[in-house]
């Protein structure tokens, strides 16, 4: 079964700090808005639907003990405090769609006593975790129909349990997959430079029972080359109205290999991952970490001091090397302009 990612639990949200796995399944308790906003920042807890979910209780957090005397004073902070989450990380489109609708929630509560405006907020943040354990069940079922029996499936970065309040997204077609009685091999990627892959996927997998392999991130187009790779299923952090896809940084150079090698290149994400907004994944907004990522590892400085680093957190994979798009209604497939705009509704 799935590990709690996230919880709420008086008054306070509970997550795992996934910066200490695998070694340790430790939880931490944020009590106010900037021990939650640390937490996202540090990466304690992360990937997209996650995020969303941590952005809808942090506003939670922030307004249940906040005194004011009329709406006005409650929705000034309200912004405030959607703006100050929102500003944590700017790649994943899910945590601005939450924050979005919390801050909808209130202003459509507006005539009601804060009180009750800070229940409906509560209900609302709930209301958002709940569609993500049903999203991560209809996307597994949806995805699986792409899985046959003895497939063995690469995969980038953590698209699991952790990453969501289910299943996952492209784990939880994995998962489902396995339930329906499928055998699965899975390769993982390690991931640099913060190696969810190594860390979190194995981590989760080895949890479930599947049978699953390390390799570092260099070696997916060896094994690809080598016919031991029949799909590569990641996650996504936005998807733009053509299909262009926002994932951890490593992802488009998979999707080259994989078209190279004709291996199918899926993609799995719920709608609230998909932009209709921005045109292409040019006009996403990259965030970019800090240099100690890259330089210190393994408990010690692996870099000359001095040097000069870049290290964007993810990168963009045009739409033309995407095979498809998993979604909770459905499969999208190219034309994606087509296909996206017609399961958003």
């Amino acid at each position: 079964m799935p590990v709690n990612t996230i919880e709420w639990v008086d008054g306070q949200v509970k997550i795992i700090d996934q910066s200490k796995l695998p070694e340790r399944l430790e939880y931490i308790y944020c009590k106010d808005v900037e021990s939650l906003r640390e937490a996202i920042c540090s990466l304690k807890v992360r990937g997209a639907p996650a995020l969303g979910i941590a952005g809808a209780f942090g506003v939670v957090l922030a307004m249940q003990n906040f005194a004011a005397e009329s709406y006005s004073d409650f929705e000034k902070e309200l912004t405030r405090v959607v703006e100050y989450l929102g500003s944590s990380r700017p790649t994943a489109v899910n945590l601005f769609w939450s924050l979005r609708r919390m801050l909808s929630c209130a202003r459509k509560n507006k005539d009601k006593d804060i009180d009750e405006i800070k229940e409906a907020l509560k209900n609302e943040a709930f209301q958002i975790m709940e569609e993500d354990r049903s999203c991560n069940r209809m996307i597994g079922k949806e995805g699986s129909r792409l899985i046959e029996d003895g497939d063995a499936i690469l995969t980038h970065c953590n698209a699991g349990a952790l990453a969501t309040a289910d299943y996952g997204t492209a784990l939880g077609i994995i998962y489902t997959a396995k339930q329906e009685g499928k055998r699965i091999k899975v390769w993982v990627d390690e991931t640099r430079p913060l190696l969810q892959g190594a860390r979190l996927t194995s981590w989760e997998l080895m949890q479930e029972g599947i049978e699953v392999t390390l390799i570092c991130d260099n070696m997916a187009g060896e094994l690809m080359r080598q016919g031991r790779i029949d799909k590569v299923l990641v996650g996504a952090d936005r998807v733009t109205a053509n299909g262009d896809v926002a994932n951890k940084i490593g992802t488009y150079s998979l999707a080259v290999l994989a078209r190279e090698n004709k291996v199918p290149f899926y993609v799995a994400c719920p709608l609230s991952t998909i932009d209709l907004s921005l045109s292409c994944g040019e006009e996403i907004p990259i965030e970019e970490r800090d240099a100690s990522e890259i330089v210190e590892g393994l408990g010690k400085r692996i870099a000359p001091r001095g040097i000069k680093v870049y290290n964007p957190a993810f990168d963009i994979t045009p739409a033309r090397y995407v095979t498809a798009i998993v979604t909770e209604r459905g499969i999208c497939r190219p034309p994606y302009e087509e296909s996206l705009r017609k399961v958003k509704g």
